[in-house]
Parts: C-alpha cells; sequence; structure tokens
C-alpha cells in the first residue's frame, strides 16, 4: 500500500482545500507535499445511452458499473464528443472537438499480417501534435498505460507510446475477435494485437480477462509511482462473445438483447474485477475513476441488427440524435467527491482533461481546448453547467445545442422504424428538456431559435460563442 496523504472535500478545512483543488490554474498545497491520485479512464465501446441497471435497464445485471456509480457521481446530460469510435476517443483524450484535434471521421485499419512492428508504418490517425491526456500526466510525473482498443491509427506519429503512453497492450484497429485477435472486415483477416509496437500472438486467450491482468500488472509495477490509465475495452461492440454463464443467465431475453445482454454484464464484471483489484492492493481511495461509453450502440449487421438500447432517446451508434451521443458516464473518487449523487447538468467528454488536471493538480497543456472544467458541478447539484453551447459533427451531418434547444442537419436515424421527412433532414430542431426523444419537429414553430443555432454551428469553432 502506498504512503499517500489522503485528502477530502468534506475535511474541516474544506473550504480552502476545495479552493485550491478546484482553482482555476492547478496551485501547490500549502506543508507537506500530497501525493497526485492516480486515474484510470474506463471507455466501453458501443454502450447503449441506458444500458446498465443504474441507468434504467432493468433486464440487465450491471453490479460494478452500478457500484462505481454508488461511490461517486452519475451524470444524465453526458455527451461524448462523436457517434462513432475514433472521433470519439480523439475528443476524450485531446479535450477538443474531434474535427479541430484531425480526427474527423475513423481511423484507418489495423495493419497487414506482414508488418510485425509499427514503427514505421503510416496512416491516416490523431496527430502527433495533439496533446493527450497521456502527455498531460507524463508531463506530471505520471506513469502512463494504454490497455485495449485504440483505434486512432498505427502509423507513424499515431501509435499508443507516441501520444505518451509509457506502456500499450491492445489492439490497433476497430474491433477483434476475443480469442483469435484477427480483424474481421474487407480482405484478408488481419491479426491484431500489440504490446509496445510489437506483435504478439496470444490466441485462445479471452482479450477481456488479458485486459484484466495487463492493467493489474501495470499497477504492481508502479508502487510509488503515480498513474494514469487509458482502460479502453472493447464491450459490447461486436463480435459479441459473452461469457457462457452470462449467455445461460439471458437465454429468456429476446434475440438479439440476450447477445448483447451477455455481453454487458461480462464487461461489467471485468470492470468490478478492476475495481476490486484496486482496493485490494489499498489504492481505491487514492484513484480516480471515470467509466463512460463512447458512443450509443450499434445497429450494424455485424451487431445482430441489434440488441443496445437508447431507452426514451432517438438514434444510436452513427447519430448524432441524442440516442448517438447521450451516454452513461459516471465519475468516482471515494473519500474525495460526493458519493452516490447524480448530476443532471450538460457534461461532455472533452471535460475530463481540463477536470482531472484540477482534480490532480497537474498543468494544463497551453491549447485551445473546448472542455470544460466540471470541479463546480462535482461539488454542487445546483451549480450551472460550464457549457453555453457544444457541437457536434459526424460526416454530412451536424448538430448544435444550446441550453434545452439543439438543431440537427441531416441526421442519421437507422435505428428508428419511423424515417424522417426530407423537410426533417434539411433542419431538426428540439427542445430536448421538453421532448428528449426528439420525436417532433418544431423548426417550422421557431425559425429565429434555426437562425441564431445555425449561425453558431457555421462559426468558427476555435472562436467563441456570443452568449
Amino acid at each position: 500500500m502506498r504512503l499517500r496523504t489522503r485528502l477530502s472535500l468534506f475535511s474541516p478545512v474544506s473550504t480552502v482545500l476545495a479552493a485550491l483543488l478546484f482553482g482555476l490554474v492547478p496551485q501547490p498545497f500549502q506543508g507537506a507535499e500530497q501525493a497526485k491520485p492516480n486515474v484510470i479512464v474506463i471507455v466501453s465501446d458501443d454502450q447503449g445511452s441506458v444500458d446498465a441497471r443504474c441507468y434504467g435497464a432493468q433486464d440487465l445485471l450491471t453490479p460494478g458499473i452500478d457500484r462505481l456509480a454508488a461511490q461517486g457521481l452519475r451524470f444524465t446530460q453526458f455527451y461524448s464528443a462523436a457517434p462513432v469510435c475514433s472521433p470519439s476517443r480523439a475528443g476524450l483524450l485531446t479535450g477538443r472537438y474531434p474535427w479541430l484535434a484531425g480526427m474527423p471521421s475513423n481511423a484507418a485499419d489495423p495493419p497487414s499480417e506482414g508488418d510485425d512492428q509499427l514503427d514505421t508504418l503510416t496512416g491516416q490517425g490523431l496527430p502527433a501534435t495533439e496533446v493527450t491526456l497521456a502527455k498531460m500526466f507524463h508531463a506530471a510525473g505520471y506513469a502512463t498505460a494504454h490497455i485495449g482498443k485504440w483505434h486512432l491509427g498505427s502509423g507513424l506519429g499515431h501509435k499508443p507510446l507516441d501520444q505518451g503512453f509509457d506502456y500499450s497492450f491492445g489492439f490497433m484497429g476497430g474491433c477483434i475477435d476475443n480469442y483469435t485477435h484477427f480483424f474481421y472486415w474487407g480482405g484478408a483477416n488481419r491479426h491484431d494485437l500489440w504490446e509496445n509496437n510489437q506483435r504478439v500472438r496470444l490466441p485462445g486467450h479471452y482479450f477481456p480477462d488479458l485486459m484484466v491482468e495487463k492493467a493489474e500488472a501495470f499497477i504492481a509495477a508502479h508502487p510509488t509511482q503515480p498513474f494514469f490509465m487509458y482502460f479502453a475495452i472493447n464491450m459490447p461492440h461486436y463480435p459479441y462473445q459473452g461469457d457462457e454463464k452470462w449467455l445461460r443467465h439471458y437465454r429468456t431475453l429476446p434475440y438479439p438483447r440476450n447477445l448483447y445482454a451477455a455481453f454487458v454484464s461480462t464487461l461489467d464484471e471485468r470492470v468490478d474485477r478492476l475495481v476490486k483489484y484496486l482496493e485490494g492492493a489499498g489504492l481505491r481511495k487514492e484513484t480516480i475513476i471515470i467509466y463512460q461509453s463512447d458512443n450509443g450502440h450499434s445497429v450494424e449487421e455485424r451487431a445482430h441488427f441489434g440488441g443496445g438500447s437508447s431507452g426514451p432517446y432517438r438514434g444510436a451508434k452513427f447519430s448524432v440524435f441524442e440516442g448517438g451521443i447521450r451516454l452513461p458516464a459516471i465519475i468516482s473518487w471515494p473519500g474525495h467527491l460526493p458519493e452516490g449523487q447524480v448530476r443532471g447538468q450538460v457534461a461532455h467528454s472533452c471535460d475530463w482533461m481540463p477536470t482531472l488536471a484540477e482534480l490532480c493538480r497537474v498543468p494544463l497543456p497551453k491549447v485551445r481546448l473546448n472542455g470544460c472544467s466540471l470541479g463546480g458541478v462535482l461539488r454542487s447539484p445546483d451549480a450551472q453547467s460550464p457549457h453555453d453551447v457544444l457541437e457536434w459533427r459526424q460526416g454530412d451531418q451536424w448538430a448544435v445545442r444550446q441550453g434545452p434547444w439543439k438543431l440537427l442537419h441531416n441526421p442519421d436515424d437507422r435505428a428508428d422504424a419511423k424515417k424522417l421527412a426530407q423537410a426533417d433532414r434539411e433542419w431538426f430542431l428540439a427542445n430536448v428538456n421538453d421532448d428528449p426523444g426528439e420525436r417532433t419537429n418544431v423548426a417550422s414553430m421557431h425559425p429565429d431559435i434555426v437562425g441564431k443555432l445555425r449561425s453558431l454551428a457555421t462559426r468558427n469553432p476555435e472562436e467563441p460563442a456570443a452568449k
């Protein structure tokens, strides 16, 4: 167990300490040097908007995720940076809208079988000039690890080890078979399992278990150094390969919900296993854990055309409707942040970088961020959201939200049986407080609001919006 001074926001000197902890500029504490907290960012893959018991899915068993929520704060208006994998991850890791971070769409496919090292490859990916969470924490003296899915490029400058990570284990593409570790898409099958830029072959080993084992080993290897871990688990993304016990448990659910549910509970067990390891090592109260989904559930053929749920929200993966971007998100730091509470303020995955910089007292990178610190929101359910305007772009879709109003252009609604009329594809306006399902287009009733939101969405996003 590490010998660390423990700080609580609810201690007798909470006012002074909170001011330091959540100040706009990270400041050192007076007196004895306090060890910085560890950070683990867990990203699930294609998890639907309501697909955890704590988010209302009564047909799912997710005690691990639910326990994180009970030990922390659960958001109900949390948005990913994009409705698809690579841009969403780029936004989370850089604190910048993905199209500004050089990642407007998915990264290139993984390398071919003949390339056993990643050091000389080229291809589309996250630019080396971007500053990631890993670079920020590495500069602050943290050990940094990427474990799991990458999908931000395997070419020169794009790999995890190029982006601030000291250690990397996982796959470079969008998905793999969990037992053979092959990427199946177009053309020849490609083996896609790597450790520190070297191909490793571990056939028959279940990838989610490998992830937990590598995470535990990394933590054990750094007994005195604070660590940042990006734990990008590849579930419940297809192929649906849940544990046999969960497939039996959900056998009475309709297809394909049964397959998806089994994979969600399989995911949940691995998350809980990692948290319990921290508890056993005496590190739980010294570790901030963030949990979020990258985008909404998939309705692709490879996902059996569904299985996940967006609950009351319209849309799914690939869509800028709420079901593609409004997702589960939790932050937990027992003894330091409120526990068992819900936050309804609008928040965004780009917010994690400035939020973590404040919580951990590390300097923010000197770049223009789209994320805002959630420090005030974490402290108080009555605090205002730090966001006035949020934007999303996905292919020829875009959306902008200001207050309760959200305007969409050319939205994708492939998950919805009721297809959009042509007029709705051009401009779709909804008040998401009154109509969270975005079922009624009120654009014709509020031309002034449409005009205002159009002007916000078409401005240079690097320029601040007028309030």
